[in-house]
C-alpha cells in the first residue's frame, strides 16, 4: 500500500460532465490506498480461504425478477462482447450479453478462467463482494473523496491523473479503448480488455491502474451532484462547459455522440449509459435493471472512479480523476474492479 499525506485539493470539474460539479476544496486525512486494484490471484486466495461466493455465482432471486422464466435465474453476469460493426450509441445491450456461468474465476463464461491472468485485475465483482474482500483483508474500501485525492496527487486540478495531456510524450498512459467502439479495439498496448495491474506507468503518487483498466468501487452513495459537507471550504462557483464530443479525435457525428453543448448521459456509465447497465443486479438484458417491482425498492447506487478498459473517447471522456458513474451495489459486469484502502 502508498501513504497518501493529508491535505485539501480541488475536487470535481467544470470542463466535462455536470455530476462532477460542484467544484470544491475537500479535505482529506492521510490514509493507506492499494497502489494497484486487486488481482484474481489475490482475490483467489481470499475464497480459498473463506469460501465465499460472490453475487455473480448466485441465482438471482425469483422475487426480484418475477417475469424472467427460470432458466434466466441461473447465476451468470454481464459480459462485454463487441459488436460485429457500427451500432447506434444509444442502447448498451447491444454490446453487453447475460452469460450465465461468467463470473469472477470465470470471466469470459464457464469456458474461460483466471489461470493465464492471476495478475489482471478481478472482475465480476459487485459492491458486497468488494466490501468482503476489504474486511478479511483488514482493510475497507476508499470513498471517493479519497479515491479522487490520490488520483490528483495533491498537486491540484488537472485533468488526468498524470498531468494535461492525455499522451505525453507521444506515451500511452491508461488501459482504454483503441479504436472505434463498440467493434473495433486495436489494443491498448497490445491488450484489448484488461491488462496485468502495472503494465502502465505508475501516476504521481506511484500508484497503478488509477485511470482505465477497471472502474473501481467507492463507499460513496451515488447523487446526481456532490453532496459537498459543511464543514469545507465554500464551493469553488464557476459555470459548467459540458464538453463536445466532437472536437475530440474520433468523435462523429451519427455514431450517438451528442452533438451539442446540452448536458448529455452519451459515453457514460451511469444512468442512460453507453457502455454499461448502472441499476440492477446482473440481469439478462431482456429485463436490464430491477427497477422497483410489487413493491420491491432498486438497491442502492455507489460512486464508481477511474473509467476503464471500454472507455471510449469518440464517445466518452470518464477515464479521468474528477469522472464518477453510478452503479447499484448487486451489479457486476467484466468492467468492475476495486481496490482498498486503510486508515493510516
Amino acid at each position: 500500500m502508498t501513504l497518501i499525506p493529508a491535505g485539501s485539493f480541488t475536487m470535481g470539474s467544470t470542463e466535462f460532465y455536470p455530476e462532477e460539479g460542484p467544484v470544491h476544496v475537500r479535505r482529506v486525512e492521510s490514509f493507506l490506498l492499494d497502489q494497484h486494484p486487486v488481482t484474481n490471484a489475490e482475490f483467489a486466495a481470499f475464497v480459498d480461504d473463506t469460501g465465499y461466493v460472490t453475487v455473480a455465482e448466485r441465482p438471482l432471486d425469483p422475487e426480484l425478477f418475477p417475469e424472467l422464466p427460470p432458466e434466466d435465474l441461473r447465476a451468470g453476469a454481464l459480459l462485454f462482447v463487441p459488436t460485429h460493426g457500427p451500432v447506434a450509441l444509444d442502447d448498451w445491450q447491444q454490446w453487453w450479453s447475460w452469460v450465465p456461468g461468467a463470473c469472477w474465476n470465470h470471466p469470459a463464461g464457464p469456458r474461460s478462467h483466471i489461470r493465464d491472468r492471476p495478475t489482471h485485475p478481478v472482475i465480476h465483482v459487485s459492491f458486497e463482494d468488494a466490501s468482503a474482500y476489504a474486511a478479511w483483508a483488514g482493510k475497507r474500501l476508499p470513498t471517493e473523496a479519497e479515491w479522487e485525492y490520490a488520483a490528483t496527487g495533491g498537486h491540484g486540478p488537472s485533468t488526468y491523473a498524470w498531468g494535461t495531456e492525455l499522451h505525453p510524450g507521444g506515451l500511452l498512459m491508461a488501459n482504454n479503448w483503441q479504436g472505434r467502439f463498440p467493434y473495433l479495439n486495436t489494443g491498448a498496448n497490445g491488450w484489448a480488455g484488461t491488462s496485468p495491474v502495472g503494465a502502465f506507468p505508475a501516476d504521481r503518487s506511484g500508484l497503478f491502474d488509477m485511470i482505465g483498466n477497471v472502474w473501481e468501487w467507492t463507499t460513496t452513495p451515488y447523487t446526481e451532484r456532490h453532496e459537498v459537507p459543511t464543514d469545507v471550504t465554500a464551493p469553488v462557483t464557476m459555470p459548467i462547459t459540458v464538453v463536445n464530443l466532437l472536437a475530440v479525435p474520433g468523435g462523429e457525428r451519427g455514431t450517438g455522440v451528442s452533438t451539442s453543448q446540452e448536458p448529455s448521459t452519451a459515453g457514460s456509465c451511469g444512468d442512460g449509459c453507453q457502455c454499461g447497465p448502472s441499476s440492477g443486479r446482473s440481469a439478462p438484458p431482456s429485463l436490464g435493471t430491477n427497477e422497483a417491482q410489487g413493491g420491491v425498492s432498486v438497491p442502492p447506487r455507489r460512486v464508481l472512479k477511474g473509467g476503464s478498459h471500454l472507455c471510449a473517447p469518440e464517445y466518452c471522456l470518464r477515464y479521468r480523476p474528477a469522472a464518477r458513474s453510478p452503479q447499484s451495489d448487486d451489479t457486476a459486469t467484466s468492467h468492475i474492479g476495486f481496490r482498498c484502502a486503510r486508515d493510516a
